[in-house]
């Protein structure tokens, strides 16, 4: 019989990559979506697994529709990837930012414990709760959390409550601590996609400026679908346990805005790019870089995508979309 699993935030960009890796191994997949009166669903077009989905309904911040849905299904592994997930509108949404990420959490795994004990949970967590790093170079299990958004706060939270359920009822629930991992279909509102699309926007003459914050911000930048087989694999793993996910390097903004440049053929980024105070952040996080090397070893993952080759293949998608405009 074929396992099944359930994927919250099925329609962000980790979900579809996810969806595919599952169905190809046989699983049978399930995608909660709120009741939108016009779901988007181009993400999993994109990758071609809508139809092979059964979507149900539920919402993050009611709990009874998570009770119902887990007692129905009663899947053998859920992903949560649902979340309020764009860092600098956190701010502005705070409430609504916790409401999802960090009770969400508690209601979704309130439901596993109440009607399907033997499911296994992965926590998305995010390298956005280790803020202001104290450790210097890189960021591994061991390192203290200091998050500066309401979004890395909410994360905390959901980490912890995923720990302490798994600590105090022996549910099987693992944390994925994943940092910045993007991909074509990466939301439009965050940096890197923002810059692969505002560079197709020039390459065709349909803009001649990109407006950016803080070019001096680094990032451990993956690959969406290397990174989800990391969440499968802590799943599948004998035990239950937290592990960080990243390349081991890590790149300035600033260098994603040369290399994207490069990518579409386009001499002399500075005249094209304006820094706009609008786009700073009131707390900035100025380094990021992951030490992975547990999920290295436990669980045999590592990141197959050069950061060079990940900047192309965005550019690349974002030239292809305005050329077929």
């Amino acid at each position: 019989m074929a396992k099944t699993a359930l994927i919250t935030g099925i329609l962000g960009q980790d979900g579809p990559y996810l969806a595919k890796l599952l169905l190809e191994k046989g699983y049978k997949v399930y995608g909660l979506i709120r009741r939108y009166s016009n779901p988007t669903f181009d993400n999993l077009d994109f990758l071609g697994v809508t139809k092979k989905i059964e979507f149900v309904d539920g919402d993050m911040t009611d709990e009874s529709s998570l009770l119902h849905l887990i007692k129905r299904t009663m899947p053998d592994e859920v992903y949560n990837l649902a979340a309020q997930s764009f860092v600098g509108a956190s701010w502005q949404q705070a409430k609504l930012t916790t409401e999802i990420n960090a009770l969400g959490v508690l209601y979704l795994l309130n439901a596993i414990k109440f009607f399907s004990p033997t499911t296994k949970f992965y926590q998305a967590s995010t390298s956005e709760m280790f803020g202001i790093s104290h450790d210097k170079g890189f960021q591994d299990e061991n390192t203290i959390f200091h998050p500066r958004s309401p979004y890395g706060i909410s994360k905390v939270y959901a980490y912890w409550m995923t720990v302490n359920f798994r600590e105090s009822y022996d549910l099987f629930t693992c944390n994925g601590i994943l940092f910045n991992h993007e991909s074509p279909i990466r939301g439009i509102q965050f940096v890197t996609r923002k810059i692969t699309d505002g560079v197709a926007q020039i390459k065709n003459g349909l803009a001649d400026k990109l407006h950016l914050g803080n070019l001096d911000a680094r990032r451990d930048w993956g690959f969406a679908g290397d990174y989800v087989e990391a969440m499968y694999l802590m799943l599948q793993h004998k035990t239950p346990d937290d592990y960080v996910v990243g390349t081991g390097e890590n790149h300035s903004v600033k260098d994603f805005v040369v290399e994207a440049f490069s990518a579409a053929g386009i001499p002399d980024w500075e005249k094209y790019v304006v820094i706009d105070a609008r786009f700073k952040r009131p707390a900035e996080v100025p380094n990021l870089k992951a030490r992975a090397s547990k999920a290295e070893k436990q669980l045999g993952w590592k990141t197959k995508t050069s950061f060079k080759d990940l900047v192309k293949m965005m550019v690349e998608a974002d030239l292809k979309r305005y050329e077929a405009k």
